[in-house]
């Protein structure tokens, strides 16, 4: 397992990816009826992701606020953040549920913004130097 010196991109967009996601699971949770029938989305949906996004965000902030990072956990968080965009979009697309307009842009606004997410930590991993012995 190679350990980095986390570039400072990195770490910030690390910790940028934990706080949205700590925001965002919050406001899912609080508000999980009004931002259901705001999107016409399901609220069980709306609840897990919420419930997903707070302990992610929570190891993000720790991940992002570390000098030395392993480079497979970046990995890790690459994936998750690959697959959660692939994700969101094949629900939208696949029919399995129907959002309203309002619904439909906050799905693809997230997943793009993870994508982003995902952009931004990749070009500060590939900044990052191998923490020599």
């Amino acid at each position: 397992m190679t350990t980095l010196n986390a570039s400072p991109l990195l770490r910030r967009a690390l910790l940028a990816d934990g706080l949205m996601g700590i925001a965002s699971g919050s406001l899912l949770i609080l508000l999980n009826s009004w931002y259901a029938n705001l999107l016409a989305l399901p609220g069980d949906l709306l609840l897990a992701a919420g419930l997903t996004l707070l302990p992610l965000g929570l190891f993000l902030m720790w991940l992002g606020s570390q000098e030395t990072v392993s480079r497979r956990l970046v990995w890790v968080v690459l994936a998750i953040n690959a697959m959660w965009a692939i994700d969101s979009l094949v629900l939208l697309f696949s029919g399995w549920i129907s959002p309203n307009l309002l619904g439909q842009i906050f799905v693809i606004g997230q997943a793009a913004l993870v994508l982003l997410f995902l952009e931004l930590e990749l070009i500060g991993l590939k900044r990052s130097e191998p923490v020599l012995a």
